[in-house]
């Protein structure tokens, strides 16, 4: 069962579904994440992704 879109993780959390995920707020970036991997961090800050689009 997939998670649905618009999901959210934290940076170090695993990640719960594989796909595009989009950083929340202000700068933003996506990235291609794994389900099982570690939710990075972005431009060296702990952020919370969102997930945009399944892999």
């Amino acid at each position: 069962m997939r998670k649905p879109l618009g999901t959210t993780a934290k940076t170090g959390e695993n990640c719960p579904e594989s796909g595009v995920w989009e950083v929340v707020g202000k700068p933003s970036t996506t990235a291609p994440i794994s389900k099982g991997n570690k939710m990075p961090p972005y431009d060296g800050k702990a952020v919370t992704w969102k997930l945009i689009q399944y892999a």
